[in-house]
């Protein structure tokens, strides 16, 4: 796996698992849930997307 997509996928998973567990304690901190629910839905569509994307891209990598 080349060093760019590697970092896409880190990035990728950061932002799809890591940014709703920083808003859950966030929330959790400041009893106002909805920054975990209005957080989730971003992160999840662009998390999985680049996910996608980079999966995507890593196959293509390897057919050639």
């Amino acid at each position: 796996m080349r060093t760019r997509t590697k970092m896409a996928l880190a990035i990728s998973l950061i932002v799809w698992i890591g940014f709703p567990v920083l808003f859950f304690f966030i929330s959790l901190n400041t009893n106002e849930w909805n920054y975990l629910i209005l957080s989730i839905p971003g992160s999840f569509t662009a998390g999985f997307t680049g996910l996608m994307l980079t999966i995507h891209h890593h196959e293509k990598d390897h057919q050639l």
